[in-house]
């Protein structure tokens, strides 16, 4: 992911040595940048860029409260929380876990959008939609169904991966995604009959009961943190027999954790609970990784469930 969403002070003198700061940062000098960092906060109180960077330098040289401080501080100066200094709090332990604010998911790809698919594909071997792409088709060929789909919903749909993953067996795709840069590249794709900016639960209140053959999402619940209102969402939208795909990142224990990418983990058997307790079925839940960090495969699922032919 990108470095951290610069937000200017405002004062050019604290700007000034906040880019100082970042060199000694990126050089290893950890202890001068820190001072430096200090220093850009004593000039402008406000500067939230800087007191996240603090966070995350005082984090590297072991001290966890004085991070701690830095990324409380960094949240109160930026109420939308851009830079994720929360997440960063999650992980320390200083707060409970919690979903990510819509403003950090929005900066996040906006910012990334334009390296998106070079950085997810070509660095990390990216292959959600196509893991997607095979077990829905399977699932299908198993059912003795045609690999066709009239009305596909692509769930947080950035610049249009999955959409070309799904082109050939798809018809009228819709893509929701949180980012409005995200959504000017999936356009630019020419595969979408609409796109619509919004959270992606919120993006499917606005759809028609049971107007859905198909909903995707590829590599996009390692960013929400509690499945279940989403989960209800897809079982009102989805047709019956319809199903939804969806690729995420899983741990050996119980539950939801907040993993050291700042993404969200779960449990194969918590992904089961939640499914069924939305009224839908589980037909696949497959060990399967969707990319690759640090040239290690990040451990996740693959998973398909269905709503029934009746209710």
């Amino acid at each position: 992911m990108p470095a951290r969403l610069f937000m200017s002070s405002g004062d050019l003198l604290a700007d000034r040595r906040f880019d100082f700061a970042r060199d000694l940062q990126q050089s290893g000098d950890l202890v001068a940048a820190e001072d430096l960092f200090v220093q850009a906060t004593d000039l402008a109180p406000g500067f939230a860029t800087a007191w996240f960077t603090l966070g995350e330098v005082r984090e590297s040289l072991g001290d966890r409260q004085g991070a701690i401080t830095a990324f409380r501080t960094a949240q109160t100066t930026d109420p939308g929380d851009r830079n994720g200094a929360g997440l960063r709090l999650m992980r320390l332990g200083a707060a409970d876990l919690a979903g990510m604010r819509p403003g950090y998911v929005t900066a996040l790809f906006d910012q990334y959008a334009p390296k998106f698919e070079a950085a997810l594909v070509d660095d990390l071997g990216y292959r959600g939609p196509a893991l997607l792409r095979a077990v829905v088709l399977g699932a299908r060929a198993a059912a003795d169904l045609p690999p066709a789909f009239a009305r596909v919903i692509d769930l947080g749909c950035g610049t249009g991966l999955a959409a070309r993953a799904f082109a050939g067996v798809a018809g009228h795709i819709i893509g929701i995604d949180l980012s409005p840069r995200m959504i000017e590249r999936a356009r630019a794709t020419g595969l979408y009959a609409e796109l619509d900016v919004a959270e992606i639960a919120q993006g499917l209140s606005r759809r028609a009961d049971a107007s859905a053959e198909l909903i995707i999402a590829a590599d996009v619940m390692v960013y929400v943190h509690d499945m279940a209102p989403l989960l209800a969402e897809v079982a009102r939208v989805l047709a019956p027999g319809g199903l939804f795909a969806f690729t995420l990142e899983s741990h050996a224990g119980d539950g939801v954790v907040l993993g050291e990418g700042l993404r969200y983990a779960y449990s194969a058997a918590g992904v089961r609970a939640l499914v069924e307790s939305a009224g839908l079925l589980m037909e696949r839940l497959e060990p399967a990784s969707s990319r690759t960090e640090s040239g290690a495969q990040v451990p996740g699922l693959v998973a398909v469930a269905a709503r029934g032919c009746r209710d």
